[in-house]
């Protein structure tokens, strides 16, 4: 007599695993169609099991700012002080980048590019950061070197800083070594730091290398005021992939990726970002919650609440 399997339906699956299996799905189809099905999976998506790793970075980039913020106090509340991980753009002001502080007590990845928090919240709330290895701050104008002095001096876990500019950041300005000084003083356990297009001097490069002996990669793509011996390097520091001042078009990035597999995941090709910005597709992305019409204020998330006459009425299948 053939053995017989027990199979395990899907709403008895622990929530942590269900969370697991949701993060696969895309933000609107977790907010708007998941917490219908039943209330085991309802629980899933409204407590912290989905909410770990957070990455709403392309969807950021094109909602209203009021959105971003809904969202992200939302989605930071359920996870319960359990984020990890949290990708977005585009923050609009000290006060959503302070709350995202608050509720970072187990936060490690934090990419906050084109956003404009001051300097004067950055020293205020860095003492929240201290579990942060990887940072991300490219693009953000209203920062500088106050900013990242106080993440030097609190997150001493820091091992990757991503602090790229815009091309047209530079154009016509004077140099500016302050935060390239500021992380060669608080920085010494970075392995990877990104500086593309800064208005940098050589002198300051070389006190970074002095202060943060354990780079792997260093990006100065842009930097064009930057200097540097080749053969010096090699020599000095064998260990280090120095990408730039020369900045590489498209090309000739096949080649960049088969030298330097290990930094290709995060790295950021600048040049052919520049060149063809204006020529992005975004409606190749499968998923994307497009808000052009305000649909998401109007989002409203209906749960089970029983099994009462109404969920038969709607059409949704039973609840266990």
């Amino acid at each position: 007599m053939e053995e017989q399997i027990e199979f395990r339906h899907w709403d008895e699956l622990i929530p942590d695993a269900l969370g697991l299996i949701f993060s696969n799905l895309s933000l609107q189809e977790v907010l708007t169609v998941i917490p219908s099905v039943c209330k085991s999976w309802r629980k899933a998506v409204t407590g912290p099991y989905c909410w770990q790793e957070v990455d709403i970075e392309e969807w950021s980039s094109r909602c209203q700012p009021h959105h971003l913020d809904r969202m992200l106090r939302m989605l930071i509340t359920r996870s319960s002080g359990s984020l990890r991980k949290l990708c977005v753009s585009g923050l609009h002001n000290d006060s959503i980048f302070s709350f995202i502080t608050e509720n970072a007590g187990s936060l490690q990845t934090l990419r906050v590019r084109r956003s404009e928090m001051s300097d004067s919240v950055v020293e205020r709330t860095a003492g929240r950061l201290s579990t942060i290895t990887f940072l991300d701050l490219s693009y953000c104008g209203k920062i500088g070197a106050r900013a990242l002095e106080a993440i030097g001096r609190h997150c001493k876990l820091l091992v990757t800083l991503c602090r790229n500019m815009h091309p047209l950041d530079a154009a016509g300005k004077l140099l500016q070594d302050g935060e390239a000084n500021a992380i060669a003083t608080t920085m010494p356990r970075l392995k990877r730091l990104e500086m593309a297009y800064h208005l940098i001097s050589t002198g300051s490069v070389m006190n970074i290398l002095a202060g943060c002996p354990q780079l792997e990669l260093l990006d100065l793509r842009g930097c064009w005021d930057v200097k540097l011996d080749s053969q010096l390097m090699k020599e000095k520091f064998p260990k280090l992939k120095v990408l730039g001042p020369f900045v590489m078009d498209y090309y000739e990035m096949d080649d960049w990726d088969d030298d330097c597999s290990d930094y290709s995941d995060n790295s950021e090709y600048l040049a052919w970002e520049f060149e063809m910005g204006d020529y992005d597709d975004y409606d190749i992305y499968d998923g994307m919650w497009h808000d052009d019409e305000g649909r998401f204020e109007e989002l409203e998330l209906r749960f089970y609440e029983g099994n009462g006459e109404e969920a038969g009425i709607l059409g949704w299948p039973q609840s266990p």
